[in-house]
């Protein structure tokens, strides 16, 4: 009876801390939403002072070069009265008076525009934060949803049963966050801005050509196919790591390879790659689930480890997979690491126990100080290669 009323009173904790919530969120959404708005204002209004900053900077040198102009042509009919008439001396005159009072306004609309375009710049920036911090909270009250959404019974079961689950439970969920958030943040300051400033370039390409400056275009052009290229390989790089076409296409072995060869010349870490069996192709979703347990592997050899050296050795056996990432690093205590009290401080390693236990293996760790680690893990496939 007294866990049938904790049920209920959780039960309602829960629902109420879910309507405060959901109601902060939509607040919360509609703020970043204004701001968004706001932004794009700002940055549209922006681009145009800067358009006009442009113009007028030109317009304030082409003034500045007939006001020189001028003024050598005042003192020259000023000292030969014999060839020039006082009409002449008087035009030259009012000619000078005037392009002096046109770029007196100029320059005073381009000290102007450029106080303006740095006061936008500001003001773009800030809201921008602004923006970035209520999709911050926006996320994390998602986050919590998500958790506190989930059956009440199971929630019960971690309250009694699993404490360290249910935060492992968030810290995945947080991490899919942040995954989202990170790649939306790559997407703008890396494509997003290549084709911005691409805009700008071919607008500049395309003065140029009223222009007939035609050696300039030239140049210009080969700088943006060079930014288009590099623009090309950023996307292509965010495409492969949300999941790599090569998994679908060529299967798990040739994918793991490329992988090896590119984390070896970005980290200038040596790697073995080594298979055993006759490969076989498997369910995509668990293919999926390999590749990204030897990617965390690998990278924990990188930042923890201190490692020089690191082999990866998958072996086909029948109805079951092993993979073993073997390093040369710095090592740690084993068993004080999957102790409880180290849990929070090695969630990389949990979150691959996670993993590995959602594809119904084992993970066993070998590690100790000084002497590397190595991490084997066993996935059953359900396909027995004798038979094949």
């Amino acid at each position: 009876m007294k866990v049938d009323n904790r049920i209920v009173d959780i039960d309602r904790v829960i629902k109420n801390a879910i309507q405060v919530m959901e109601d902060s969120k939509y607040q919360i959404y509609e703020i970043c939403e204004s701001a968004r708005k706001e932004m794009l204002t700002l940055e549209q209004e922006l681009n145009q002072v800067l358009q006009d900053t442009v113009q007028t900077i030109d317009k304030v040198d082409k003034l500045e070069m007939e006001y020189r102009l001028a003024r050598i042509r005042l003192t020259e009919v000023s000292r030969d009265f014999v060839r020039y008439k006082e009409e002449d001396i008087k035009n030259a005159y009012e000619r000078a008076t005037q392009l002096q009072l046109d770029l007196m306004v100029y320059r005073e609309k381009e000290t102007y525009l450029k106080a303006r375009r740095d006061d936008l710049q500001k003001r773009v920036k800030n809201v921008e934060s602004s923006v970035e911090r209520a999709e911050t909270i926006h996320s994390q009250i998602n986050v919590v949803l998500e958790y506190l959404a989930g059956d009440l019974t199971q929630v019960t079961r971690i309250l009694e049963s699993a404490k360290n689950r249910q935060l492992i439970g968030l810290k995945i969920i947080l991490a899919q966050e942040e995954e989202r958030k990170r790649i939306a943040r790559e997407i703008h300051d890396g494509p997003a801005q290549s084709l911005a400033n691409l805009v700008l370039r071919t607008e500049i390409a395309e003065r140029m050509l009223v222009k007939q400056e035609f050696q300039m275009v030239q140049h210009e052009l080969v700088d943006l196919k060079a930014q288009v290229r590099s623009g090309l390989e950023e996307i292509r790089k965010i495409i492969f790591n949300l999941r790599p076409m090569a998994l679908d296409d060529l299967g798990l072995v040739p994918t793991l390879r490329k992988y090896v060869q590119d984390f070896e010349e970005k980290t200038r870490i040596h790697t073995v790659f080594e298979t055993i069996g006759r490969e076989i192709r498997l369910p995509s979703a668990m293919e999926a689930g390999i590749y990204r347990l030897v990617q965390e592997a690998f990278t924990n050899a990188m930042k923890h480890a201190s490692a020089s050296y690191v082999s990866l050795e998958l072996t086909y056996q029948s109805q079951m997979v092993k993979i073993a990432v073997q390093d040369n690093g710095i090592g740690f205590d084993a068993e004080l690491i999957q102790s409880r009290a180290k849990i929070n401080a090695h969630f990389g390693l949990m979150g691959m126990r996670e993993r590995v236990e959602l594809l119904e293996g084992r993970l066993e760790l070998e590690s100790s100080s000084g002497q590397g680690t190595k991490i084997t893990i066993h996935i059953p496939t359900g396909v027995d290669q004798r038979k094949e």
